[in-house]
């Protein structure tokens, strides 16, 4: 019994435990030390190794295959991917270039002294997600339809997490028919259906998100074009030029337009260039209605307009009898005036007479030349001197 408590005793005071031998390793000047990393694939990595003393050994770096990299300055594997960053004679670090999913795991840093002290670090390659191929619609989607869009995307390591997006608005609850939008198997997510009733102008986005990379892609939703025909002019005469533009608008604008006569075909004059139908010289016979088909690859929408074409000579006797019935009136208007003038003036004419009659009556009863131009000449005082006579 004494010899079992003696040898617990000395088992307790001299022989080291693990914390001990832990602190004791971290405690060693030429214990190497390395840091994990965290690198996108198609990044760059650069692996340190330090020790805080040299006994002039040597650093070794081996990858997760248990493969020399290099052994102090010297290279020891043949990829070119990877090169010397720093070698002095208590750091030891290369750099990994092009880093690929299959250059994950812990790589080794070795000093080869008595004993070999090692060390490990961790690399992570986080796979960029491939660009999302987005599936269910060949076409823009028209207004008012519903669309079931499904995307995949492949290489993302972590998986991502998808999400759609209205705009800046993420869709949730009961917008989204599932949360997160994820399902799948491996490295191969596919977004589950989502119905979407579309609204002009609005767009419907999907995010692609992990730690090393954010994809954004947008589907524009479209409508069907609105029509309307406006002519050259208010006015159509035969004879004259003359011509139609259609004017579409629309989400995308219209690419074709179509034109044709209602009930019969085009006057053969007539040319259709695009969205105009020209005239080159109207007729009688290119009366009608006429309509214009306009569209823009998502649908398509008509206008019409009905032409009327006027006849110049019905308009210049038109315009004639106009003339005639303003030469008539100012006719009226000329005998009238002259009516006046000339009842006026035989209205003078009597009134200066009769003035000239009343002068003269004095002259009557004279009985000699010189009284007859006495009295005619008004003299009222020979009037009163043959009063003053007889009296």
């Amino acid at each position: 019994g004494q010899i079992a408590i003696c040898l617990l005793f000395f088992f307790f005071f001299f022989c080291p435990t693990d914390s001990t031998s832990a602190r004791a390793r971290n405690d060693d000047p030429l214990q190497p030390e390395t840091s994990d990393e965290v690198v996108s694939a198609g990044g760059t990595v650069t692996l340190t190794c330090r020790v805080r003393e040299s006994d002039n050994s040597s650093l070794q770096w081996s990858n997760t295959a248990q493969q020399t990299l290099y052994f102090g300055e010297k290279r020891a594997l043949r990829d070119n991917r990877i090169q010397l960053h720093r070698s002095t004679p208590t750091e030891l670090s290369i750099t990994i270039a092009d880093v690929q999913l299959s250059d994950e795991g812990e790589y080794t840093c070795s000093i080869f002294t008595m004993p070999v002290r090692t060390a490990r670090a961790t690399v992570t390659v986080l796979g960029v997600p491939g660009k999302p191929q987005i599936s269910g619609f060949e076409t823009a989607v028209q207004e008012g339809n519903k669309v079931t869009l499904t995307c995949t995307s492949t290489g993302s390591k972590p998986p991502a997490k998808l999400h759609w997006y209205r705009g800046e608005e993420k869709l949730e609850g009961e917008r989204c028919r599932c949360p997160e939008c994820v399902c799948g198997s491996g490295d191969v997510w596919i977004v589950r259906s989502y119905n979407s009733v579309c609204a002009k102008n609005e767009w419907d986005c999907l995010r692609l998100c992990n730690h090393a990379l954010c994809v954004l892609m947008c589907l524009s939703l479209t409508d069907s074009p609105n029509v309307q025909i406006q002519p050259e002019s208010d006015l159509p005469r035969e004879g004259e030029k003359f011509s139609l533009r259609c004017l579409g608008t629309g989400n995308p604008d219209p690419i074709t337009y179509i034109w044709e006569k209602k009930d019969g075909e085009l006057p053969s004059l007539a040319k259709s260039d695009g969205a105009v139908l020209h005239f080159p010289m109207l007729n009688k016979s290119d009366n009608g209605v006429y309509i214009c088909h306009a569209d823009n690859g998502i649908g398509n929408n008509q206008g019409e307009y009905t032409l009327q074409v006027q006849d110049p000579t019905a308009m210049t006797t038109s315009s004639g009898v106009d003339h005639a019935v303003i030469g008539g009136v100012v006719a009226v208007i000329v005998f009238i005036l002259l009516c006046l003038l000339i009842v006026l003036g035989r209205y003078l004419i009597r009134h200066k007479g009769t003035y000239l009659t009343h002068e003269a009556k004095g002259s009557d009863d004279a009985p000699d030349a010189d009284t007859a131009i006495i009295n005619a000449e008004g003299g009222h005082s020979g009037a009163e001197d043959k009063k003053e006579y007889f009296i």
